[in-house]
């Protein structure tokens, strides 16, 4: 099982190894930054689930789950409990 940006939880921090989706997705996600081998931080999720906030390249960025499905990704740090 291949693992998405979208499986993580708030506090825990991932590197991108590759985007899928169709042409148009993939040209917006790197438009905004992220693009395979950037890290992300996972902030926080909306009260209801969607969109999650992210942390990359010194700015925040929101974008739905469903992209985020789109986003093969591979966990660095995970938040203590």
């Amino acid at each position: 099982m291949k693992l998405t940006l979208n499986h993580l939880r708030p506090g825990q921090t991932c590197v991108v190894l590759h985007i899928w989706g169709n042409k148009a997705l993939r040209k917006r996600l790197i438009e905004m930054g992220i693009t395979p081998g950037v890290q992300i931080k996972v902030h926080k999720y909306a009260p209801l689930g969607d969109p999650m906030e992210l942390h990359l390249r010194g700015y925040s960025l929101a974008i739905a789950r469903s992209a985020a499905m789109q986003i093969q990704v591979k966990i660095l740090f995970r938040k203590k409990e």
